[in-house]
Formats: C-alpha cells, sequence, structure tokens
C-alpha cells in the first residue's frame, strides 16, 4: 500500500509541476526588440508582434502584466492609422509636452505616428515614411541637453549599419544632409558567423555627464551569439569608440540563446532596467521571450562610468489575468 501510496504522490506532484510549467509558457509575453515606457505611475511594454501593429501591456510593478490593453483592439499603433502594411518592428515612446510619439519600423522604412495617450491610438495624418536612402529600420529619438534631436537607425547597406541623422524639431522628418556613420560589426563576437554581411542593430543612447553611450546588438538575431554592446563618444554623432569589455549582454552571461536588441529605462525608484528579447528557447528561435534585467553605470579605477549588467536580476515577463484601468 505504501508503494502505491508513493506512486499517486509522485504522479500528483509531477502533474502539478507539469502544468505550472505549461502555464509559465503560456503566461511568457513574447515580444521582439521591446521597449518599455513608464508615465502616470504606469509601464507600458511594446515591442515586434506581427503585421498588425503595436499590442502594448501594462504593469503597475514590472511583474504582473496584463493582456494588451491598446485603445485599438489592444494595439496602440494599428495598421491603416499611420505608415506601413507589413512588418511592424522596435517600437520607441517618447512624450514632448501633452504628446506622445511612436517612431517605428514598416516596410523596412521609419516613420513617426502621434498620439494623446500611451495606449494609443497613435496616428499620422499623412500616412508616410521619414526622408532616406534605401532600406531603413531600428529607429531610436535622441534629444540632447541643447534640445537637438537626432534619430538613430540602421541602414541596410552592406551589412546592418547604425547611422545618426538630425532631426526637425517637430519630428515630422530628418535632416538628410547631416547623416553620419555611426559603427558596424567588425569585432569578432560581432560577426561569429563571419558573414559576409555583419549585424549591428537595435540602437539606444544615453548620455552620461559629458559622454554618450551608444548600445547596440550584434550578430543575425536567428544567432545564438546574438548579444549587445555598446561604444561611446564626447559628441552625439560621434566617432565611436566600441567598449573593450563588449559584449555586455550574451548567452556567456546569462546563459540562454539570442539575448539582444532592447531599450533601457528608468523604473520607479530612479533605477536603470534594460528591457529584450531572447530566443524562445536554446532550441528553437521564435517567439521571442521579452526579458529585462537591472543596470547600473558604475567608476572604473580610472574614473570613468561603464555600464554593469546584473546577470542574477535577470526574468522573463509574465502577463496576469489583472487589468490595469
Amino acid at each position: 500500500m505504501k508503494y502505491l501510496f508513493a506512486f499517486f504522490l509522485c504522479f500528483f506532484v509531477f502533474s502539478i509541476g507539469k502544468n505550472a510549467f505549461a502555464k509559465q509558457l503560456n503566461d511568457t509575453i513574447y515580444l521582439a526588440d521591446p521597449t518599455i515606457f513608464l508615465d502616470g505611475g504606469v509601464y507600458y511594454l511594446y515591442g515586434t508582434s506581427g503585421d498588425e501593429g503595436f499590442l502594448v501591456y501594462t504593469s503597475s510593478d514590472l511583474k504582473n502584466w496584463t493582456k494588451p490593453t491598446g485603445k485599438n483592439k489592444g494595439f496602440a499603433l494599428k495598421k491603416g492609422d499611420a505608415f506601413g502594411n507589413k512588418g511592424f518592428w522596435a517600437p520607441q515612446i517618447f512624450k514632448r509636452g501633452k504628446t506622445y510619439f511612436m517612431a517605428y519600423t514598416a516596410d523596412e522604412q521609419i516613420a513617426i505616428a502621434h498620439s494623446n495617450s500611451p495606449a494609443g491610438p497613435f496616428v499620422q495624418e499623412e500616412l508616410k515614411a521619414i526622408s532616406g536612402t534605401g532600406k531603413q529600420i531600428d529607429p531610436f529619438v535622441f534629444t540632447d541637453t541643447d534640445g537637438k534631436n537626432y534619430l538613430y537607425h540602421v541602414k541596410l547597406d552592406h551589412g546592418n549599419r547604425i547611422f545618426v541623422t538630425e532631426l526637425k524639431d517637430d519630428f515630422s522628418d530628418v535632416i538628410p544632409e547631416t547623416t553620419k556613420f555611426c559603427l558596424s560589426g567588425t569585432a569578432p563576437w560581432e560577426n561569429t558567423a563571419k558573414t559576409d554581411w555583419p549585424v549591428t542593430e537595435g540602437p539606444t543612447v544615453i548620455k552620461k555627464e559629458n559622454l554618450y553611450y551608444l548600445f547596440y546588438s550584434a550578430n543575425d538575431f536567428r544567432n545564438p551569439d546574438y548579444a549587445v554592446g555598446y561604444a561611446t563618444s564626447s559628441s552625439a554623432t560621434g566617432p565611436w569608440i566600441k567598449y573593450q569589455g563588449n559584449p555586455i549582454i550574451s548567452k556567456k552571461v546569462l546563459k540562454i540563446n539570442g539575448t539582444g536588441h532592447g531599450d533601457f529605462f528608468m523604473d520607479k525608484n530612479g533605477a536603470l532596467q534594460y528591457v529584450f528579447h531572447t530566443h524562445h528557447s536554446n532550441h528553437k528561435v521564435s517567439p521571442r521571450a521579452t526579458a529585462i534585467i537591472k543596470a547600473a553605470f558604475i567608476k572604473d579605477k580610472n574614473g570613468h562610468f561603464r555600464m554593469q549588467i546584473d546577470a542574477e536580476s535577470f526574468r522573463f515577463l509574465m502577463q496576469s489575468a489583472a487589468r490595469i484601468n
């Protein structure tokens, strides 16, 4: 009898564990190229999820996330309201005055839409992409301390290469003649497959004191070695010097494949965090899972700031049944 009891106990524990694991997989949020925007005490999470636009999830604590709460059937930006027919990738949200802006990729071009709410709907009066040559993706808008606006982005030209262009004050378009090259995949860790088309993408820029930090991801996103590094400059337009300790986020650090293409944000406590995606698992690329990790600038022995990642804080984002109104 005791052996039969033990058998059923083991079966029960196994079933509970299996169901809990299945629930975790079902509740994991799958957004690639994610960004988090904090507004009015609420965190808004956006990312690449399909060809219909951009879903948005919300949370009050970065732990419990709602199902999509965008004002257009869960979408913050819906196809038809702004430029693009497919390939809605890599959104970034920023606010100027009372207006919210979304810079994003669609049809392998960059567009900027606006809204009166971070939940959308983000729209354009004229459905158009910004000016520029060739295919352009992965926008990041940065406003310097002097008020000048810059668009960091990726051009698909002899590889995925990062450029910067000045933006007009109203964000309606770029100033094409100001375009400058930033960086490309030249270091061994940036092109582990030794391809003829090296990839650097997903730029994010932070200014710390008088130094500019350009964070980026390298390698094809399907490569297990997809990883994050950064470069620094004394100017918003370069030239850029790559950090010798790159990559700072990688499968070596986190023990999971495909870590990269995210965005930094400040949480409610004023602490810096990085939201990014990973492969679905170490055996499957998509759908890519969304995760966050804590980060901080620390001074090295020479008195210079460098970015430090807290690997122990890494965790995936999960949605719950609760909703934020």
